[in-house]
């Protein structure tokens, strides 16, 4: 096989903010990255986005995450990938930076429309960061979790927006893509009850998205937008939660946000890596779509 070339882009949280950005949203981003060439090479890209990288740490001893994907193709054929090299961190985030970014999320108290908190799992996301965020709350602002772990912290937010397999961990329950249906509605309305959310968006790859609340304990279903035409998946979760995010911000009421969130992530998956969905091209999907005047926040960890 030969090399045909490399190609960089932002993911995790930063593909967040740059899918905020893309949409029209004035964004910045708090979290860490690591003393080391990736997390350099990180907040340039999102630099040259305008996107406000001053409360992203530079920790020594910490691994910017990286994940390393080869694609390759025979003659004529789609491109998919062969293989993929995920560095991580081997030590979580320390305490100091945790409370420092914290801190950073409660002065934006009054100042921001939405924070969005991406946990990864790299120990960013604790007690700390997420009472900072529920001041946000309090305030007025939306604030979505997008989770991975740390579910008893989550209790009160707007929204919480998990996809299948972590639904299946908050929830200790078994859950497929092609697992029944009702068997997602018990998981959901389970972690519902115990996170009170005001909405509970479960993303179900091909299956589409389902919205629950206490008006909707059933769920809103919602049919997967370019999944006929699907070329890349990586990143469209992310895509969804800041598209959702954004539009609750703007005073769209949970079933409008997850049709706009669906018609973003479709538009996605049909580039290669980590894209983001262009508020004009959101606007061919589905005509109507508002314009967002917000500013937004993604905490990272």
């Amino acid at each position: 096989m030969q090399h045909a070339g490399e190609e960089i882009g932002a993911g995790g949280a930063a593909n967040v903010a740059r899918n905020l950005w893309a949409m029209g949203a004035q964004t910045m981003l708090l979290g860490c990255v690591g003393r080391d060439a990736n997390g350099r090479e990180l907040l340039r890209l999102l630099e040259s986005n305008q996107i406000e990288v001053d409360a992203v740490h530079t920790v020594l001893g910490f691994t910017t995450p990286t994940k390393t994907r080869i694609l390759g193709a025979e003659p004529g054929r789609t491109m998919h990938q062969v293989l993929r090299l995920d560095r991580e961190p081997e030590n979580p985030v320390p305490r100091e930076v945790r409370e420092q970014v914290a801190a950073g999320v409660s002065s934006l108290v009054g100042r921001v429309d939405a924070i969005l908190v991406s946990d990864y799992g790299y120990g960013l996301v604790g007690p700390e960061l997420v009472e900072a965020a529920h001041e946000v709350r309090a305030a007025g602002g939306v604030v979505v979790i997008d989770p991975r772990k740390n579910f008893d912290l989550l209790r009160g937010a707007t929204a919480l927006t998990p996809n299948l397999a972590e639904l299946a961990v908050a929830t200790g329950r078994r859950l497929e893509e092609m697992v029944d249906y009702r068997e997602v509605v018990r998981a959901a309305n389970e972690l519902a009850d115990r996170a009170e959310p005001e909405w509970l968006l479960v993303t179900m790859g091909n299956r589409g998205m389902a919205l629950f609340s206490n008006d909707h304990p059933e769920g809103v279903t919602i049919r997967a937008a370019g999944s006929e035409s699907v070329i890349d998946v990586s990143g469209a979760g992310d895509t969804a939660a800041a598209t959702f995010t954004l539009a609750l911000a703007a005073g769209l009421e949970g079933p409008r946000a997850m049709r706009l969130a669906n018609a973003a992530a479709g538009v996605v998956v049909m580039e290669h890596g980590t894209a983001v969905c262009q508020l004009s091209r959101l606007r061919s999907e589905l005509p109507g779509a508002p314009q967002p005047s917000h500013s937004a926040a993604v905490a990272a960890g």
